[in-house]
């Protein structure tokens, strides 16, 4: 009895003692409140445009604009790095925030400008309704988002097809089709959510500026090789570029085309098919289109890169017999864009095979804005009516 009561006396001891020392612990600081929220980008009514970053430990911040040189951002005592730029022409501007030389995406900005190399966020200076890519109160079309598996380039990918305001698929009306590829980099969504191509469409079909059509935007890859190449993945590695072109064509006119010319009210023929795209797509644009003249009459380039010479390689046979298959031929190019030059030396080779087409130079780098104005000026022409015989002009 007299043990079990020490026990009970030396338990009590111990429970006092561990509260008395964690009385005595100091009391957990409070959770820190998370900094408040920055307004950034702040579009300003000059079209100035203010860009904030909170980075307090950083040594070098700096913005990067598409289409513009660099900016260095300033640190206030709070941590944050603000740069203003100059009024800005109305458009969405791709921007990354560069921090000790890391490249970083906005955290208070949801508009995205999504890459496979890089994904940037965006920033919409707003303009009249008459620009093709605002949004208008006009009718919608509707993009709708499909996925395959592709036994051409093995893998599981994606494609997405605009259908213009009206479109009914019980109705037996069909449409001509444009199918319109992205650049190195960019996934099947980047005219839709980066170019603003249902945007664009809607609004001349509306201003009765173009024939309303339908529009396929398909992964514009024939293997991902070329992706996981990085940067230099089409002129450092000739090969992969080869693999990438051919079997790019080879999934779009053998699993793409059928599929989606099967499944929507598409008219069949080649005077009712056009192809067009921006940079990697220009070329597999031309690529396909010219060598094969059986299923496309409208062929459209902005700022082809990716195409080496001599072009008879990668265009055996064509000659000046195509003006009697092509409705249209349209290159175009920035003045500003690094390949000015290469365009320049195909439209020259094109002339010396005497084959028609439209040479097209706007201001303007390589960059979306350029990209924007090309796809409004060309879909206005399509469907329209022929232009082959008109020369070069």
């Amino acid at each position: 009895m007299k043990l079990h009561l020490t026990l009970i006396l030396s338990s009590l001891s111990l429970v006092s003692s561990l509260s008395l020392a964690q009385d005595a612990k100091p009391a957990s600081p409070p959770p820190q409140a998370p900094p408040p929220a920055l307004i950034t980008p702040e579009v300003h009514s000059d079209n100035s445009v203010t860009f904030r970053f909170r980075a307090p430990n950083a040594q070098e911040v700096k913005l990067t604009r598409e289409g513009a040189q660099s900016l260095p951002m300033q640190k206030d005592d709070a941590g944050v790095w603000t740069v203003n730029t100059a009024p800005l022409p109305p458009d969405y501007y791709g921007y990354s925030i560069v921090v000790d030389g890391q490249r970083s995406i906005d955290p208070y900005n949801s508009l995205l400008k999504p890459n496979l190399l890089s994904t940037e966020n965006m920033v919409h200076v707003q303009g009249p309704p008459s620009l093709p890519w605002e949004l208008n109160d006009v009718p919608h079309g509707e993009v709708h988002h499909h996925f395959y598996r592709s036994a051409v380039a093995s893998d599981d990918r994606d494609f997405y097809v605009y259908t213009p305001p009206g479109y009914d698929p019980a109705v037996k009306k069909t449409y001509p089709v444009l199918y319109l590829l992205h650049g190195y980099s960019d996934d099947a969504s980047g005219w839709t959510a980066v170019g603003r191509a249902n945007i664009i469409l809607d609004n001349l079909i509306a201003q009765g500026k173009t024939k309303p059509m339908i529009v396929v935007m398909p992964l514009g890859y024939g293997t991902m090789e070329v992706i996981r190449a990085g940067w230099g993945g089409i002129t450092n590695h000739p090969e992969v570029r080869e693999q990438n072109l051919s079997k790019f064509r080879e999934a779009l006119l053998t699993e793409v085309m059928p599929k989606v010319e099967s499944e929507y009210r598409i008219t069949k023929d080649r005077n009712s098919r056009a192809i067009a795209g921006l940079s990697m797509g220009g070329s597999e644009s031309l690529l396909t289109g010219l060598n094969n003249l059986d299923k496309f009459a409208w062929v459209g380039a902005f700022s082809a890169g990716g195409l080496p010479e001599p072009f008879d390689k990668d265009f055996p046979g064509l000659n000046a017999k195509a003006n009697q298959e092509l409705l249209l031929l349209w290159i175009a190019c920035g003045t500003e864009d690094r390949l000015i030059t290469a365009n320049r030396n195909l439209q020259g080779w094109l002339k010396s095979q005497g084959i028609n087409h439209i040479p097209i130079e706007t201001p303007g780098q390589h960059t979306w804005m350029v990209w924007r104005r090309n796809l409004a000026e060309f879909a206005g022409l399509l469907f329209q009516h022929a232009m082959g015989g008109s020369g070069s002009h």
